[in-house]
């Protein structure tokens, strides 16, 4: 018994006629309907995203509305879910389209002046508005870009090191935060040497907490490597929590660029105050960090609605369009070298969304999807 949906074109996911077998989930059954499929010689298994990559070629999803589609499969939380249905919506590669067709518009008032300059009803210069209007393109186009730091972080998850001194309590918090026990805790001092990470979901966000090698001068060189890679790991974090304990030598917290949290550990056995948080890792112990948390995601620039720059690839793109914006000002400029500063913006905006140099671009998305999504 079984079922067989039939999508035809042009309406389906690729834009190709396509269709769907509903079969019994076993192995065994799965296996033998595969095998019967290939024994036609008229079909074979697809690749790894090939069905995306066909809906690309047919003008189903352009490569914005792709990534968000690959960050959709891969979401996690509900704020990843809205920036990663935003994305497939379309709504990235509706701004860009926009943003050149202004472009296209500011260009062609260019070409007019370049092309009649000897007809009556071309004026001499150009209009104010076309100066008002590209300032305001390069306007938009930086908003965008100094929201791709909350974009980042709502699509890989707002890194939180919790660091401190050997026996403060690291491990442990790292344990009852996650629920689980996914670090080794000891009394013995250097027990933690790599970096262990977990992924929380606070509030419908992305945490990634991350346990670090106590900081102390040891002759031990894997414990040396371990306070390395701490430190590396605090400077590459978007909140440090500095832990204390009073039955912990305090140790001098490391300069770091990253926010940082003084929060005293082993509350429950410990009555030392700070102006601070505390927490313990007895039931409830960790209530009050983990609001503190919330409030500060949902308080950060942009969290109100999903940016749209997420990814290193339009960072590159829209800091390259609005890079030659920025020289098409440039006074002085010839009225042909302004013509090309705009085209190659335009040639940025289009990369974006997979209008050229398509490719690499998509060689390299597909490798992470999977097999015939």
């Amino acid at each position: 018994m079984g079922l067989v949906a039939v999508f035809p074109a042009p309406r389906s996911f690729t834009g190709e006629d396509c269709a769907e077998l509903h079969a019994h989930g076993s192995q065994a059954t799965v296996k033998a309907l595969l095998a019967a499929l290939a024994a036609t010689g008229k079909c074979r298994l697809a690749g790894p995203g090939e069905f995306t990559r066909r809906a690309f070629e047919n003008g189903k999803l352009d490569l914005t509305e792709i990534e968000g589609l690959g960050d959709l499969l891969a979401a996690d939380t509900e704020a990843q879910r809205r920036q990663a249905l935003a994305r497939l919506e379309g709504g990235l590669s509706q701004r860009a389209l926009a943003w050149r067709s202004t472009l296209v518009g500011l260009r062609a008032e260019i070409e007019a002046h370049l092309d009649f300059s000897d007809e009556d009803d071309v004026p001499e210069g150009l209009s104010q508005s076309f100066w008002l209007e590209l300032e305001a393109l390069a306007q938009a186009l930086r908003h965008e870009l100094a929201r791709f730091a909350q974009g980042r972080i709502i699509r890989e998850g707002f890194r939180v090191v919790l660091y401190g001194a050997p026996n403060v309590g690291k491990s442990s918090l790292l344990n009852a935060l996650a629920g689980s026990e996914v670090a080794i805790v000891t009394d013995e001092a250097g027990t933690t040497r790599d970096l262990k990470e977990v992924a929380v979901d606070i509030a419908g966000h992305k945490l990634v907490f991350v346990d670090t090698a106590g900081l102390r001068e040891t002759e031990s060189k894997a414990e040396a490597a371990g306070i390395a890679l701490s430190r590396s790991a605090a400077e590459a974090a978007d909140l440090v929590l500095w832990l204390s304990s009073s039955d912990v030598p305090p140790v001098a917290p490391p300069e770091t660029k990253a926010e940082v949290w003084r929060v005293v550990t082993k509350a429950d056995l410990n009555q030392e105050t700070v102006d601070g948080l505390s927490v313990s890792t007895l039931p409830g112990g960790t209530s009050r960090l983990i609001a503190a948390l919330a409030g500060h995601i949902e308080t950060m620039p942009g969290s109100g609605e999903a940016p749209l720059i997420s990814h290193e690839r339009d960072r590159l793109a829209l800091g390259e369009a609005l890079e030659h914006l920025n020289i098409a000002v440039t006074p002085g400029k010839s009225w042909e070298l302004v013509a090309e500063d705009l085209r190659a913006a335009s040639d940025s905006l289009a990369r974006l969304i997979g209008l050229v140099d398509t490719e690499e671009v998509l060689d390299r998305l597909f490798q992470g999807f999977c097999i015939g999504k």
